[in-house]
C-alpha cells in the first residue's frame, strides 16, 4: 500500500464531501427560511452516515448547523 496515495486519495474524497454537504445544507436551509419552515435563529441537529465497503466501516458522525 502507498501511504501517500491513500493520504492524497482520502482528501480528495473528504473535500468533495465537504464542498457538497455544505452547499446543500446552505441550499436547503435557505428554502426552509425562505418558505416560512425556519424563522432562520434554530440550531439543527446534523447527522452523516461514513460507510466504505469492502473493510466494513461504518461511522456516524453527530453535530449541529447553527443558523445564528
Amino acid at each position: 500500500m502507498n501511504e501517500e496515495a491513500l493520504n492524497a486519495s482520502v482528501r480528495k474524497f473528504l473535500k468533495k464531501v465537504g464542498v457538497t454537504s455544505q452547499r446543500e445544507i446552505e441550499q436547503a436551509v435557505r428554502a426552509a427560511v425562505s418558505g416560512g419552515k425556519l424563522k432562520g435563529n434554530e440550531t439543527l441537529p446534523a447527522r452523516v452516515m461514513l460507510k466504505i465497503e469492502g473493510i466494513g466501516l461504518a461511522v456516524e458522525i453527530e453535530g449541529a448547523v447553527e443558523l445564528e
